[in-house]
């Protein structure tokens, strides 16, 4: 195919070469399957509730606009958040993205000095590649929610006294593949299918001031489908701008599992001496078939661009209230625990000049806002009550974000594709509407890289 003085030629030795590009890194997808299922990624007393955190992944680029998505339609970067975006890819190029981010966790309850905590994670894979004209599709690993926490705190009974510790571990993790269709001009539908799936334990352990330490531990597994749909429309102002509206639905999710609590009785904390053989089993008994719930999530955004700006809004909604959880595992009501969550995102990217030589001018400068509210509620002690304030008080919080970001660009001169180094830089404050809860202050660095090339054709100049 002749096109511009050059002819694009397909060669059976370079599809065998993406090939094995593509099955490598698919391999690699599958590894980090693993690793990103295995990281706690959280030091939240938060995070023993429901779920945990939820993590809401987005890309580099996007985190660093507040975290809009929803309306972002762009060929040189992947947007799961809206599958009706995978569309926009052309027909030659293939994009490899992924992502990492250390954190830093502050969080002052009144009483205690700040304790500052640290956590270092794989954010993100994600790959998308064209199927056939107008025709997109992705897949990639995501985070969907991350426990990790390590409290305790001293009690009485009866005037005496002794030490309970609370500990848990997990998360989930998904699976997705998506597909995009543009059926008509400026008008593009889409849709993911993932495979959510993750292990959580919780214990919580009792050491006296005498006698033997107690642990309470329930372990479950959850595996299940879930799907979303997405839909972008696209209106041109002129060559250069554009205003583009998408929305996004997921339905509830209904799950099953197996939950094991355990209660055992050892010499000593068995968290300080790993390895340790429980002196009696009290009690192995399996809840069976539990009911597990997720919301349905409704979003919907808007972005205005042209070819050096772009500036967006989003907001999400999400029906928590009521839905199922065993009452065995924080000991809340179905009233109580969670709140119907919704979520504000605003952003803006600007670049200088995208076809300038210089460097600096290429460079995307990026920031925004963010604003939500907690999903789940907390029991909260009161602490000047130490024999009758265990789980006085019903307290949630608010979280309140800013983000700002560099896309770096590197551009391949032999392809004149533009793949880009995205770094950003967040802080995040949890908020408490509740006397004795936890405020936490969080500051993240991120990483993400984003490749851009040729996939199954190969330039020659005639």
């Amino acid at each position: 195919m002749k096109q511009g003085g050059y002819e694009l030629v397909i060669y059976p030795k370079q599809m065998n070469i993406r090939k094995k590009r593509f099955s490598l890194l698919i391999a690699f997808l599958s590894i980090t399957t693993v690793i990103l299922a295995q990281q706690v990624g959280s030091n939240s007393p938060y995070s023993r509730y429901g779920y945990g955190l939820l993590m809401n992944p987005v890309s580099g680029a996007s985190e660093a606009m507040g975290g809009i998505s929803y309306g972002v339609r762009r060929s040189q970067e992947v947007n799961w958040t809206n599958p009706a975006s995978y569309s926009k890819l052309d027909t030659l190029t293939f994009i490899f993205d992924f992502g990492i981010s250390g954190h830093l966790a502050r969080m002052k309850d009144g009483v205690n000095e700040p304790g500052d905590f640290y956590n270092g994670n794989l954010d993100y894979v994600a790959m998308q590649f064209p199927i056939f004209r107008k025709v997109g599709a992705s897949i990639g690993l995501l985070p969907y929610s991350k426990m990790g926490y390590n409290f305790g705190d001293r009690r009485s009974v009866s005037n005496t006294w002794y030490d309970e510790h609370y500990r848990g571990t997990g998360g989930l993790s998904q699976i997705y593949g998506g597909i995009a269709w543009e059926p008509i001009k400026n008008i593009s539908i889409g849709a993911n299918l993932s495979y959510l799936f993750g292990n959580f334990s919780r214990s919580s352990v009792v050491i006296p001031s005498a006698g033997l330490v107690g642990e309470t531990k329930y372990g479950y597994s959850f595996r299940e489908l879930k799907y979303d749909l997405g839909v972008q429309f696209t209106y041109p102002i002129d060559k250069t701008r554009s205003v583009t509206i998408g929305a996004v639905y997921s339905p509830q999710l209904n799950a099953r599992a197996d939950v094991n609590p355990t209660e055992m009785l050892y010499t000593s904390d068995p968290y300080n001496t790993p390895g340790l053989t429980p002196s009696q089993i009290l009690k192995t008994d399996t809840l069976r078939n539990a009911s597990f719930q997720l919301p349905h999530t409704f979003g919907a955004g808007i972005t205005y661009s042209t070819g050096r700006f772009l500036v967006g809004l989003d907001g999400t909604y999400q029906l928590w209230k009521n839905l199922d959880y065993p009452d065995l595992l924080d000991n809340l009501s179905s009233e109580n625990r969670f709140n119907n969550a919704f979520r504000i995102n605003a952003g803006m990217e600007y670049i200088i000049d995208p076809m300038s030589q210089n460097f600096f001018h290429r460079i995307r400068f990026r920031g925004g806002l963010s604003y939500s509210n907690s999903y789940s509620n907390f029991s909260v002690n009161d602490p000047t009550d130490p024999v009758n304030g265990i789980g006085k008080y019903i307290g949630t919080f608010n979280e309140y974000g800013i983000n700002v970001g560099l896309g770096l660009p590197l551009r391949d001169y032999m392809s004149g594709h533009v793949s880009m180094l995205n770094i950003g830089f967040g802080y995040t404050r949890q908020q408490p509407n509740t006397d004795y809860m936890i405020s936490q202050d969080m500051f993240k660095i991120s990483v993400n890289m984003n490749i851009n090339e040729f996939w199954f054709f190969k330039r020659q100049f005639n």
